[in-house]
């Protein structure tokens, strides 16, 4: 049994880490992190609330420590975890600077520890979907290849650490991007370019709450885009090939059942989990053939747990190793820089 301690009993702790732990056989939730409030403990009555972090670690047990704060304290946490002899799951961005992540990856090296960056949406349904068919060759040579996340939401939230400006590694390119930079990367490896641009649309915005990424290949463009201020549904994937085009509407529906009173709690998520309606199934066009619907893959986020847990007991290798939770952070922070200074970046530049 791994038994887990989960820092941070935020929105990510409660939607995305503590009902996916407990969903994993071979997985204890045995303490959170809450330092203040109640929330853990009205939720998990059964679980141990610790109030700091030498609490939680003085349970020697506990094996696995999950990062799930704001962005500004991953490192430290991190940092204390691993010289405490603890593997260590950080809820992405691995941290707001590279010379800190790679500071991370060393010590995780040097201690003999697991250290990754909690890339759920490889789970996704239609991520999985659009992989086969890559992988397949159902589309040939890929000529483009564009994901959004798109959501409505006018108001903006001033308690929030993710509006706010002081915030370190705030704004939603941070929020957002390592999901759909880490995707490009997994399906077309690292781009001789990258172009970007963070935008500020809602009037009370302090931050940016829309980006567009484009990561340029010697023959294909991967365009990454994010809004919150999209009332109207648009497509969620578009890929076009040589031999024919994919496209898909909706997202994943996971993030919203996690998210709501419905979330599920325990090993039994049902044997619907993570089956889309055939409504949102996409479609796929190929040369001189009728379209037709794609079955959507099953979704299920609590794969990335199980092979975490694998990688403990050395059954199977990481599926997000640190050398990938790197390469996305490079490219997280050269589209922040394409973003700041107006123009094109190569891979190969410097980044802070």
């Amino acid at each position: 049994m791994v038994r887990v301690g989960l820092i941070g009993f935020g929105l990510a702790g409660q939607a995305f880490h503590a009902p996916v732990i407990r969903g994993v056989p071979g997985m204890e939730l045995a303490c959170i992190l809450e330092r203040h409030g109640s929330k853990a403990k009205e939720r998990y009555p059964e679980v141990r609330v610790a109030r700091t972090l030498d609490e939680m670690l003085s349970d020697k047990s506990i094996g696995l420590c999950v990062v799930a704060t704001p962005n500004d304290s991953h490192f430290s946490y991190t940092k204390a975890c691993l010289e405490a002899g603890r593997d260590v799951v950080v809820d992405k961005p691995l941290t707001p600077t590279m010379a800190e992540a790679d500071q991370l990856v060393r010590l995780a090296a040097d201690r003999g520890r697991l250290l990754t960056v909690y890339q759920d949406r490889r789970w996704d349904g239609a991520f999985l979907t659009v992989k086969k068919l890559v992988n397949s060759g159902a589309l040939g040579a890929i000529a483009e290849y564009e994901v959004r996340f798109d959501r409505f939401r006018l108001d903006v939230k001033p308690s929030a650490w993710r509006e706010q400006a002081q915030f370190p590694a705030a704004g939603v390119l941070w929020d957002l991007g390592p999901h759909l930079i880490d995707g490009a990367l997994v399906l077309f490896g690292e781009p001789e370019t990258i172009y970007a641009s963070a935008l500020c649309q809602r009037p009370a915005s302090q931050i940016d709450d829309a980006f567009d990424v484009i990561m340029q290949y010697p023959r294909t463009r991967a365009t990454l885009r994010a809004r919150i201020l999209a009332y109207a549904p648009c497509h969620h994937l578009l890929v076009h090939g040589t031999e024919g085009s994919f496209i898909k509407y909706g997202m994943d529906p996971q993030e919203e059942i996690l998210r709501s009173p419905h979330c599920p709690d325990g090993l039994d998520w049902g044997a619907d989990w993570g089956l889309e309606q055939e409504k949102h199934w996409g479609t796929l066009s190929r040369v001189n053939e009728a379209p037709r619907k794609v079955t959507t893959e099953r979704g299920d986020y609590r794969g990335f747990y199980a092979n975490v847990r694998d990688a403990i007991e050395k059954k199977a290798p990481l599926d997000v190793p640190p050398e990938q939770a790197l390469r996305t952070m490079r490219a997280l922070l050269l589209a922040h820089k394409s973003s700041r200074e107006g123009r094109v970046v190569r891979w190969t530049e410097a980044v802070e």
